[in-house]
């Protein structure tokens, strides 16, 4: 059986991102173990207007409803202050880490070793065990601060995917945009569930 992956979801605005990936990946039959982080309730609130649930199980058909996938895959969702999750346990195997959006206030605690919810306890379970982490910033423009904070990660092993989209497979409408970039994401996991047309040399 496939090791699960886990998909944080910070306050960053962008939650499109994550609502895409969740798509793709609960329709290729993924098991997800999706963390959002407090502040995520209230970029919900601010972006869509709708208020997402606390309840585990009600956040989970939330999502579900929000992905547009009503049974594919396998869903968990954990809340963020939960620390004695599976997730936040180095023994709980794990295909990697991807969090999408991925807020400068994460970044910065995660680069400075912090763990003070659930999101960052697992992303810090997978710099220590050396599993794929997979950071999506969504902020512009990036100060010094920002800039060393990511480069720290780096350094520690997590792969950087901004939320920049590319223009050369023929964009026309905001998903194709989105999906762009979480398709980039997903390569960093060699994981291939979003059709899209990749670079080809004539």
């Amino acid at each position: 059986m496939t090791k699960p992956l886990i998909l944080g979801v910070t306050g960053a605005s962008g939650l499109i991102y994550a609502v895409r990936a969740l798509k793709f990946l609960l329709d290729a039959d993924y098991a997800i173990e999706l963390v959002a982080s407090k502040s995520t309730y209230m970029v919900w609130q601010a972006e869509q207007n709708i208020r997402m649930p606390a309840n585990p199980e009600e956040q989970e058909e939330f999502w579900r409803q929000q992905a547009g996938v009503e049974k594919n895959g396998k869903l968990r969702c954990h809340p963020w202050g939960d620390v004695g999750a599976n997730i936040a346990s180095g023994s709980f195997r794990t295909l990697g880490m991807l969090i999408m959006p991925c807020s400068m206030s994460t970044v910065a605690k995660l680069a400075g070793g912090l763990s003070s919810d659930l999101l960052e306890r697992a992303a810090d379970v997978c710099l220590k065990e050396g599993r794929k982490l997979i950071i999506v910033p969504r902020e512009t423009p990036l100060s010094l601060i920002h800039l060393r904070n990511l480069t720290s990660l780096a350094e520690a092993g997590a792969k950087i995917v901004p939320a920049i989209p590319a223009w050369y497979h023929n964009p026309q409408t905001i998903e194709d945009l989105v999906d762009f970039v979480v398709a980039r994401a997903l390569d960093q996991l060699d994981i291939e569930c979003i059709p899209m047309n990749r670079w080809k040399q004539d």
